[in-house]
């Protein structure tokens, strides 16, 4: 048996039973109450999008890098992203003002600089990219809703959409 230490407030207050009967119910009402949360409608203020849009770009699109090859392998299949090697993409964040350059190179992706031309570039609003990634709109949707815009090849596009589809977010848990 192990204890915590400092004990928490409920282990001290409730015995053992007491507590199950109590806090297990309510951490399940909790976890549902949260699972069922959902992304608010929001846009960023114009003057933040103004701001953002004049600091530099590459501290956010090399966080971006890392992030996605952190999940190389483990939920981006490598192989399905053979494709993008030496392609360039581009990631609009249209009221954060953010505009960030990257590909896929040697197998790792990395920020590239700016002013080329890109082979795919996505826009949408923050909000829109969150809902996105939190699976609670999908690419189709958005961008039949034109709240989603893709310009550059189209097969790219497609290929990128069907990995953000086949993601499978539980294998981050593990």
């Amino acid at each position: 048996m192990s204890a915590s230490f400092p004990p928490s407030p409920a282990t001290l207050l409730l015995p053992g039973a007491l507590r199950q009967r109590i806090l297990s119910p309510l951490a399940d009402r909790v976890g549902r109450g949260l699972q069922s949360l959902r992304v608010p409608a929001f846009t960023l203020p114009a003057p933040f999008g103004r701001v953002v849009a004049r600091l530099p770009q590459q501290p956010p699109a090399l966080a971006l890098c890392g992030a996605l090859n952190l999940a190389l392998g483990r939920i981006l299949p490598r192989e399905d992203l053979a494709a993008l090697e030496g392609r360039r993409l581009r990631l609009r964040v249209s009221d954060a003002g953010l505009t960030l350059d990257f590909g896929l190179a040697s197998g790792r992706f990395r920020p590239l600089a700016a002013h080329m031309a890109a082979d795919l570039t996505l826009t949408a609003s923050a909000r829109d990219y969150l809902a996105l990634a939190l699976r609670e709109e999908d690419a189709d949707t958005l961008f039949f809703s034109r709240r989603l815009l893709m310009e550059g090849d189209t097969e790219i596009g497609l290929l990128v959409k069907n990995t953000l589809d086949a993601v499978d977010w539980s294998r981050l848990r593990g």
